[in-house]
């Protein structure tokens, strides 16, 4: 039997879905690199944790060494969605940029570290911090009439909206007969579809940027030169 039976075949799913994106994003000629890095470990990070609610969790000082690998995981996923971001709005070549953002999470856990507030919580809301710089960039992007902006936000803005769910009250989620957690995983597939929709150049994408007036090919940020 599963430790966590919702818990963990919801996050299977998500992590399935996810990977499957990946792989599609991979034969995406249109999807830059740092996308398909990002959905390769937010689907890994899914799976990982799959494996987590439905085994380790019967020993909890084991569950606590495996949640402690998925956050680094999200770190990892996080970072190459900001990398994305960066690369798409700012163009490539923007190394400095990408660090100069990237630290403001790094700074914030250094700081809560240093008042006794370490852990794999802060380590996750520090993260939001840089969430909320990926949000940043591409409202400034939609301000400039980027082409992907506009269904790029809609996917992070549904991803947000699933992280939500986590706060209802389990009175709320009994009534579909799963927790607060299961819900967020389920959830959370929509905006990651959403997410390959907006970058691998499909239909759905065009057609959104088409509604605020652009017309043409999504031009996409150029992949970066390999250095030998």
């Amino acid at each position: 039997m599963l430790a966590e039976p919702a818990q963990s075949l919801t996050d299977l799913l998500l992590g399935v879905v996810v990977v499957l994106l990946a792989l599609r994003l991979q034969r995406s000629p249109a999807a830059h690199g740092y996308w398909r890095a990002a959905f390769w470990w937010a689907g890994i990070g899914a799976l990982a944790g799959a494996v987590h609610h439905g085994v380790i969790m019967r020993w909890p000082r084991s569950g606590d060494l495996s949640w402690a690998i998925i956050s680094v995981i999200v770190v990892v996923a996080v970072s190459y969605l900001l990398a994305a971001t960066v690369a798409e709005v700012l163009g490539p070549g923007r190394a400095r940029a990408f660090w100069l953002l990237r630290s403001v999470g790094i700074v914030a856990y250094v700081l809560m570290a240093a008042t006794g507030h370490a852990g794999i919580a802060a380590i996750l809301a520090c993260e939001s911090l840089t969430m909320l710089s990926v949000l940043i960039l591409w409202g400034w992007a939609a301000i400039r009439g980027h082409p992907l902006a506009r269904p790029v936000l809609i996917a992070l803005l549904a991803s947000g909206a699933a992280g939500s769910t986590q706060a209802l009250s389990p009175d709320v989620t009994d009534q579909v007969g799963l927790d607060p957690t299961s819900v967020y995983h389920l959830a959370q597939i929509v905006g990651m579809v959403l997410l390959y929709l907006a970058v691998s150049g499909s239909r759905w994408a065009c057609g959104t940027v088409g509604t605020v007036g652009t017309v043409g090919t999504v031009q996409r940020a150029p992949e970066p030169e390999r250095q030998e």
